[in-house]
């Protein structure tokens, strides 16, 4: 698990002291070690968190005669079966590193090698003798990577905050689309970020640069492939165990100790077993809740019955409401990109312990994509429908908005309210490709994996951990078993109205049935009272003294939403008040101040107001 950043040039060398400094900028996500190549056109930078191969695995890797050149983030879950297929064609290593056989298997097979590849990934490939550049990110973006391409060439890096290093810290412009999409999703979508000029690699992409020109750009994996099956349970749980004993048994390859992040979910807690059951010895969970929260939302009594029943080292934190609003300013600057998701606080905290203990930990992330456990799969398809033909193409899926008509022609300046129309085009996009003789379930399942998981939640779950050095493996995004989940039928997925059927029946070999059976609450960040009361002047006057909300927002329809705010306190009003700060936020963090980090506590408002 590594931060990784380059330069790829037409005509000159890159900037030695440039790529030092995108280096340092991702000291976090590897705090052991950092490495650098530099030749005629590219430079690659690397920064280490040591996971497999201690003492041998240091980048950037090269082959026998240094014609290729590595550096990648994650991990290649595989590389021990592939080290051995490679090996066998007569291809000699160097070390045990599971990026090692990334070189050999482009050696061998040309650009098809992606489709050796398994694991969670972002790595850059450079081929001296063609001049070409390969950047690629994994089939389901757990690996973030990011680029500018200018008539210059191209620079890229794992957070925002390397490019800025690498483009001499330019003065950088909000880019309004991926503004609006925040505002109405809280998140950016597809390719773009809210820097203009920056790109994101979409999941299961690949871009090709030869002499420092973009000469191909191609989705080497997506959901859209998988096909249907009809199956009887019996036949699919003989399936999954079989793939979720290798699946685990491949997320399990380690050199340092780890641990699980224990929510009080089934996804977890079903983890928690194959864990267990495959030998692994010893295990510490962690859990987080909030000190008075009260069972609807805090499942700390769930994660710690289920710790009982595997009898674990079990560690609960609790992280009071003060505390968190504290961790605010940290967050959106860990975070990188923009995301609505206060879990992230929780999360880190979470990751800032467990990370006193391990270096690696497992997290349950993936199970209601896969398995289609969240409830907006299972509305009512007359809701839908109506939903669909007001925005035609839509499948009246991810259709509300965050801001109605009303409040978004209050608030948003000419531009954004320009931009608006197109915030629900990823969502369409995603909808529309799907093959015909798809349900919509399997629709719906496939738009999140397209847009709202690697947008958001797997931002929040990869930043939030490598601020912390940590790194985080989620066995239920392996590309198979997402196919797997994808592939059943809608009746081995939801009855009546219960999701994730198919999981919380193979799961009872673990888990007793009372377990089983609870309602999905998911963790819940108590931030109903940040926004109202003393604090409601203090934030009128940092959002209103803030540039970026001065650039795109109208002071007087920000006035009349904390107007409102103070005369009704609402979790409506709430949550778009809280959508504008964490937007003042970031801009102060990224636009205004160039991605430098801020104090790791510290009140929001008085970091505005500074």
């Amino acid at each position: 698990m590594c931060g990784i950043a380059g330069i790829f040039l037409k005509t000159r060398a890159p900037d030695r002291a440039r790529l030092l400094e995108a280096l340092a900028t991702l000291r976090h996500r590897g705090p052991d070690d950092t490495g650098l190549h530099q030749s005629e056109h590219v430079g690659l930078a690397f920064t280490r968190l040591s996971i497999i191969d201690l003492d041998h695995g240091q980048q950037p890797l090269y082959n026998a005669d240094k014609s290729l050149c590595l550096v990648g983030n994650g991990e290649v879950y595989n590389y021990i079966e592939l080290r051995q297929q490679l090996a066998d064609k007569g291809h000699r290593f160097a070390t045990q590193s599971d990026f090692e056989p990334i070189l050999y298997a482009y050696q061998e097979y040309g650009l098809d090698f992606l489709a050796h590849l398994e694991g969670m990934f972002a790595f850059a490939l450079y081929d001296q003798r063609q001049n070409r550049l390969l950047l690629v990110r994994d089939r389901l973006g757990i690996k973030p990577l990011f680029f500018s391409w200018t008539t210059d060439g191209v620079c890229f890096g794992s957070e925002l905050k390397a490019l800025f290093a690498l483009q001499n810290r330019q003065p950088h412009t909000v880019n309004p689309i991926a503004l609006a999409q925040y505002l109405h999703s809280g998140f950016a979508a597809d390719n773009i970020t809210l820097c203009n000029g920056i790109e994101r690699l979409l999941p299961g992409e690949a871009l090709l640069f030869e002499a420092g020109e973009l000469v191909w750009r191609w989705r080497y994996w997506s959901p859209q492939q998988v096909q249907p099956q009809a199956i009887r349970f019996e036949e699919a749980a003989e399936h999954f165990e079989t793939l979720m004993t290798e699946v685990v048994h491949k997320h399990l390859r380690s050199d340092v100790p780890f641990g699980l992040f224990l929510s009080g979910g089934i996804d977890s807690a079903t983890l928690l077993g194959m864990i267990k059951a495959a030998g692994a010895e010893p295990l510490d969970t962690y859990s987080i809740g909030f000190p008075g929260n009260d069972g609807a939302t805090n499942e700390l009594g769930d994660a710690q019955r289920v710790a009982q029943h595997f009898q674990v080292r079990h560690t609960v934190l609790e992280l009071d409401e003060q505390a968190a609003f504290e961790r605010m300013p940290y967050m959106v600057w860990a975070a990188d990109e923009l995301i609505d998701d206060y879990a992230g606080l929780a999360l880190s905290y979470l990751a800032e312990r467990a990370a006193q203990d391990v270096k690696m930990v497992f997290t349950g992330d993936g199970g209601d994509e896969a398995f289609a456990g969240y409830g907006r799969y299972r509305r009512i398809y007359l809701q839908r429908l109506l939903k669909s033909w007001r925005w035609p193409g839509s499948g009246g899926f991810r259709t509300k908005p965050g801001f109605t008509p009303s409040e978004a022609k209050m608030l948003f300046n000419p531009a954004l309210l320009q931009a608006n129309a197109a915030w629900r085009q990823p969502f369409v996009a995603s909808w529309q490709a799907a093959p015909a003789a798809w349900s919509d379930l399997q629709r719906m399942q496939t738009v999140d994996i397209d847009t709202v998981l690697p947008g958001r939640y797997l931002v929040k779950t990869d930043r939030m951990t490598m601020a912390w050095g940590l790194e985080a493996r989620v066995p239920l995004l392996d590309h198979r078993v997402i196919e797997f989940g994808l592939s059943l039928p809608d009746a081995l997925k939801i009855q009546g109205r219960q999701g994730k059927f198919f999981l919380r029946r193979w799961a009872q070999r673990w888990l007793p049935l009372e377990y089983l059976q609870l309602r999905k609450r998911g963790l819940s960040v108590p931030v109903d009272h940040w926004p109202t009361g003393a604090r409601l002047p203090r934030l009128e006057r940092a959002l209103l003294g803030n540039a970026g909300v001065r650039e795109w927002f109208n002071p007087e329809g920000v006035r009349r939403l904390i107007a409102e705010q103070q005369r009704q306190a609402s979790s409506t009003l709430r949550a778009k008040l809280l959508r504008l700060l964490q937007f003042a936020l970031w801009h102060r963090l990224f636009i205004e101040g160039g991605g430098i980090a801020p104090a790791r506590r510290q009140d929001p408002l008085d970091f505005l107001e500074v």
